[in-house]
């Protein structure tokens, strides 16, 4: 594995931090009466998904603390899909662009599951 030297060269952090440019950009167009709820609530559950990748990257000396970032991460990507049904639901978006959002979320889930099943392969 190639040593990587900041959280900006992960896979999966560069996923998450382009998902939630994505989510900023389309939340743009959300009705107005929803910017203190939903579009306020998709826009940080999002950020807070890469957020805590670059906390958790930092984190890797303690295994522990490490898993608990990436777990947080894997927490706020979920959060980020239910927001996604809401928005979908509720007309703000279509159905199409809900499900190809949420295979992309279902993809940094996976990455995620996966570095904390090899958590001891990322600690320093």
């Amino acid at each position: 594995m190639k040593r990587i030297l900041s959280h900006k060269e992960l896979d999966v952090y560069q996923l998450a931090y382009r998902l939630a440019m994505d989510i900023y950009k389309l939340t743009r167009n959300f009705p107005a009466e929803e910017r203190y709820s939903l579009t306020d609530q998709i826009r940080r559950s999002s950020r807070s998904v890469a957020a805590n990748i670059a906390e958790a990257f930092r984190k890797r000396r303690y295994e522990r603390a490490f898993v608990a970032k990436l777990s947080d991460a894997e927490g706020e990507a979920a959060e980020t899909q239910t927001w996604l049904d809401f928005a979908r639901n509720c007309g703000n978006i279509s159905p199409e662009c809900c499900e190809k959002f949420n295979q992309d979320y279902e993809h940094v889930l996976g990455m995620l599951v996966n570095m904390i099943h090899s958590a001891n392969k990322w600690t320093i």
